[in-house]
């Protein structure tokens, strides 16, 4: 990926990461990204590096900037010619270790749906089926994946257990920057892993409604895959990009 000239090797690894967090639809269209003092938080860096990484992805045409209130920084492209490189150096550098995070999500997930089904009363079984409800009822998209995450925080409060509950939170947040949402895929596959996630959503309700514990940490373990499946789909879509340009 092109770097301005100025960039430091820290302002383009911050650049790398927003740019493949966009890439992977942790960030879809129309999205505002996290205040600048918010980003340097999650990311551990200062202001001033985010500030001059965000100008990196104005310049690649991936950001727009909106001045007022209710302005910021609004995702314009998900994918440019710049994010093939980007999301390669971001993902190939450290995919043992996502794989690991991953993995142990996935557990982490699977141990939170089985103490939901134990736990699980009147009040969080109308709250569950409320927040079901509403992911059917969401528009596709943005509104989907807050939608979602909505849901997977409903079934964390079911569990009653604040410890699994911030190991889940800051697993999610080693991989996602806008923990607890989750990348959301390309638009051309986000319809599909739409309904497939509320498949999936269905069959978890219910078995933790139903105090199926077995059941509902089996199921939470194979929902929690599709963030490692939309992973790999990113970097095998920036393989492509990246021998298409070699190419060209």
């Amino acid at each position: 990926m092109p770097q301005t000239s100025t960039a430091t090797p820290l302002v383009s690894q911050i650049a790398d990461r927003l740019i493949t967090a966009i890439a992977t639809g942790e960030f879809l269209p129309g999205s505002r990204l996290p205040a600048e003092r918010d980003l340097a938080v999650l990311l551990h860096v200062g202001r001033t590096s985010v500030r001059a990484a965000l100008a990196v992805l104005h310049d690649h045409g991936l950001i727009e900037t909106a001045r007022g209130r209710g302005g910021g920084s609004f995702v314009k492209e998900q994918w440019t010619a710049a994010s093939h490189d980007a999301v390669l150096r971001t993902l190939c550098s450290r995919w043992s270790e996502i794989e690991d995070r991953l993995e142990a999500m996935r557990r982490v997930h699977g141990a939170v749906a089985r103490a939901a089904a134990e736990r699980c009363d009147d009040q969080d079984a109308a709250v569950l089926a409320e927040r079901l409800a509403a992911y059917r009822a969401a528009p596709s998209g943005r509104q989907k994946q807050l939608a979602d995450a909505a849901l997977h925080l409903a079934i964390a409060d079911a569990a009653k257990n604040a410890t699994l509950k911030t190991m889940q939170h800051d697993l999610e947040r080693e991989i996602s920057i806008g923990a607890p949402t989750h990348v959301w895929g390309d638009p051309e596959h986000i319809a599909f892993n739409e309904d497939r996630a509320n498949g999936e959503h269905e069959q978890l309700v219910a078995a933790i409604v139903e105090h199926r514990s077995e059941d509902a940490d089996a199921i939470a373990r194979e929902h929690a895959r599709l963030d490692l499946e939309l992973l790999q789909a990113a970097k095998e879509r920036a393989e492509r990009g990246r021998e298409l340009a070699v190419a060209g």
